[in-house]
């Protein structure tokens, strides 16, 4: 059926995003960048000269101003709360270090009696300054804004938690996987559960929209996917019942995962870049938005290559149920104005005339 882009021109940034999600017809194509900010502005690292990591994840009013950093210096649609995933495994109990090598839970799940001393927190009082985070970006953005949360996907958390860092291969928790699977599940299940609480605090707070981070997805079979990642997804969903607001997938190295992952209960599946925009918009119809998938190397470039990848990945779906964004967080060694013109440049593409190009209008 021919599409018929959204026609009102005062269309705030969160109606269209939230149309963008729901395959509904919008203006443009909404678009921010994942991992958007970070060690590529100035500013954060000014701030990052008088606080840790940490600091600023714990800190609501530094939280907030780092989140709203590319917001103003990008012009992107969506703002992302400023934190990390580990948040949830030190809420669960285990120790949370993170030097300037990367994160490290120091004394990692590797057995029953690990998963048995995991606590079932309450996110109000463990992690409250997320919540209050999200709560000063809407107040900051305004309600035409749209804020959104995040946390890892329950395989993705479950990575970390039991190799303690992930560096390359995740061999201690593949071996759990294979020697002991119910163990694994066990703690899929409970992280799950963990995690949808969490994210329900997030939308409590204001958040527009929820992305679940499935980053390792990619290093499981489909069979292995639907056995132990896919269920556990599946759960966090079904138990977080976001109600109209949005959830997004993501998963990195993982075309082989389209069929399973649009089972999950999303309503936007984020891929990466190995990830063919047209043939997954076939493949899924329009019951599933898409987020997504230039490669964040092409930002590495220069502003034309950013701007010509932007536009060639919303000609790819057409601009029908799509969200603009990169495959992968953005490279720390990105250039500030290469950032700027993919955002501009997507922002520009007329709707109607890449259906007009397509044969749809």
């Amino acid at each position: 059926m021919p599409y018929a882009p959204y026609s009102r021109s005062c269309m705030s940034q969160k109606d269209m995003f939230l149309r963008a999600c729901r395959c509904q017809p919008v203006e443009r194509v909404p678009v921010w960048i994942m991992r958007q900010a970070g060690r590529y502005l100035p500013e954060y690292q000014a701030l990052r000269q008088h606080y840790s990591f940490l600091e600023l994840c714990k800190t609501p009013e530094l939280a907030a101003e780092v989140s709203l950093q590319p917001f103003r210096c990008l012009g992107v649609d969506a703002i992302i709360v400023f934190s990390d995933i580990l948040v949830v495994a030190e809420a669960m109990g285990l120790e949370l270090r993170v030097p300037d090598s990367g994160p490290v839970l120091p004394d990692p799940i590797r057995d029953q009696r690990g998963i048995d001393r995991l606590r079932d927190f309450d996110p109000l009082e463990a992690t409250p300054f997320v919540s209050q985070a999200i709560s000063l970006l809407c107040h900051e953005a305004g309600p035409g804004v749209p804020a959104l949360g995040f946390a890892a996907a329950p395989w993705t958390l479950a990575c970390y938690m039991v190799e303690g860092s992930v560096r390359g291969e995740l061999k201690r928790v593949k071996r759990m996987l294979y020697a002991a699977p119910d163990l694994l599940r066990s703690l899929l299940d409970r992280i799950a559960r963990a995690t949808a609480r969490y994210l329900h605090a997030q939308l409590d707070a204001g958040a527009a929209a929820v992305q679940i981070f499935d980053t390792w997805a990619g290093e499981l079979s489909a069979e292995q996917y639907e056995g132990f990642a896919l269920p556990a997804t599946q759960m966090l969903i079904q138990e977080l019942n976001a109600g109209d607001a949005p959830v997004i997938l993501y998963a990195r190295g993982a075309s082989h995962l389209v069929h399973p992952m649009a089972r999950a209960g999303a309503n936007v599946l984020s891929v990466d870049w190995r990830t063919d925009l047209s043939a997954t918009r076939e493949i899924l119809g329009l019951g599933v938005a898409l987020q997504g998938n230039v490669d964040p190397a092409a930002l590495l470039a220069s502003p034309e290559v950013a701007g010509r990848a932007a536009k060639r990945a919303i000609e790819l779906t057409g601009g029908i149920g799509h969200i603009l964004n990169l495959g992968h967080g953005i490279l720390p060694d990105t250039p500030v104005e290469n950032a700027q013109a993919f955002v501009a440049a997507g922002k520009s593409v007329s709707l109607t005339a890449v259906s007009a190009a397509r044969g749809e209008m």
